[in-house]
């Protein structure tokens, strides 16, 4: 399998694209410019010498050809990035790990998008795609720090149940994350928005805190 990010050169797709190949997943970086996909790809297998990460760049249409495709690109620029790949999205599983928020102050704040969510704003977009929203949560920094151990849930919302399945089967390859279906994409507006609680948290107590669920069997998760 190889995974394709949109926005792969930000923050949050950077630092699951690390993950990802630490894990032994082929990734793609992408980014609107092919060079800029190339340097950070070089700069994230630079960082790790001894990881042989298998992870490259390129522009945002070469990890939209990939066998599955996150889209990590800051929440104003997700629409206007997925409409310039709706033929070579088509058929696939897109999984959305944006949050449309902003700072007000010192206090992050949920943005309500039209659609309800940013996931459900996407599929509306690629009409002949399978969105699914997951990743949102997990700590960019800790994320792309190999040296750091997670152990988080991801929780996943999906319409498709088949596309659900593959995005947990993306969160499993990565070891000390645990996959958990928490509904279909009308869910995503409450999980995309309790983001902002967390960055909320993270900033008043200097954390790093992430999803954990509590009394959930491992069988139970489906």
């Amino acid at each position: 399998m190889t995974v394709g990010i949109l926005g792969g050169t930000g923050p949050a797709g950077r630092a699951l694209g690390t993950r990802l190949g630490a894990n032994g997943v082929e990734v793609v970086l992408g980014s609107r410019s092919a060079e800029r996909g190339e340097e950070i790809a070089a700069e994230v297998v630079g960082a790790w010498p001894d990881r042989g990460l298998p992870v490259t760049g390129g522009a945002n249409d070469l990890a939209a050809a990939c066998d599955i495709v996150v889209l990590a690109t800051p929440w104003d620029a997700a629409v206007p990035t997925v409409a310039e790949l709706v033929g070579p999205l088509e058929g696939k599983v897109v999984v959305s790990m944006v949050n449309a928020l902003a700072r007000i102050g010192s206090e992050f704040q949920a943005l309500v998008p039209v659609r309800g969510s940013m996931a459900a704003t996407v599929q509306a977009v690629l009409p002949s795609s399978s969105v699914t929203a997951a990743f949102q949560h997990l700590p960019a920094r800790e994320l792309g720090d190999l040296d750091v151990e997670l152990e988080a849930d991801v929780l996943i919302c999906a319409d498709d149940p088949a596309a659900a399945e593959a995005t947990a089967a993306l969160v499993g390859s990565m070891r000390g994350l645990r996959a958990v279906q928490a509904g279909s994409l009308a869910s995503a507006n409450a999980v995309e928005a309790f983001t902002a609680v967390l960055l909320n948290v993270n900033i008043r107590y200097r954390s790093h805190v992430s999803v954990r669920l509590e009394g959930l069997r491992d069988e139970a998760r489906r």
